[in-house]
């Protein structure tokens, strides 16, 4: 391996609680790059602002890029995204270029706490139950994982599209 490559990725992912900012950033990159590697097709992302996930990230960035093949999606569920304009330009200019892999929804009448902080993906997934000490627990567990995906899919039920990738005007 040279200085250049990238260190190997194992492709286990947390079992189990995480607690701080820099493990909540870590399990994000991790579970991006992940992704990547088993070819997952669907993930999707909800918080409410989404101003502390690592969005904007290099390394975060080469995982979209890597995981980002045709019949991929990315759903993302937020109660705004103007922390995600703000903060995270590398990936919007990835969500502009991979529009059609991704999916952007808000949640504007309800409040902020009412939205879960979780990533689901088909094999795992997270939910931050403390977004104040960015604490949480992580499985593969399939019964938590179907009832992230039901208490996301209700909310997504509720929701209308956002973030455009692109702002066509006249």
């Amino acid at each position: 391996m040279d200085a250049q490559s990238p260190p190997a990725l194992p492709a286990a992912l947390l079992e189990g609680r995480f607690s701080g900012r820099s493990e909540f950033t870590e399990l994000i990159r991790h579970s991006l790059g992940v992704a990547a590697l088993k070819g997952w097709r669907e993930i999707i992302w909800c918080d409410p602002d989404f101003a502390d996930w690592p969005l904007g990230e290099r390394a975060v960035a080469q995982s979209l890029q890597d995981w980002s093949k045709a019949g991929r999606k990315l759903t993302i569920l937020a109660k705004n995204y103007d922390e995600v304009q703000r903060r995270h330009m590398r990936f919007v200019t990835w969500r502009r270029t991979w529009s059609h892999l991704v999916e952007c929804r808000a949640m504007g009448t309800t409040p902020a706490a009412d939205l879960p902080s979780a990533f689901w993906g088909p094999a795992w997934a997270f939910e931050r139950t403390d977004l104040q000490r960015c604490a949480g627990i992580a499985s593969a567990d399939a019964l938590g994982r179907v009832a992230l995906k039901e208490r996301l899919n209700a909310l997504l039920l509720k929701s209308v599209p956002a973030f455009p990738a692109t702002i066509l005007g006249l």
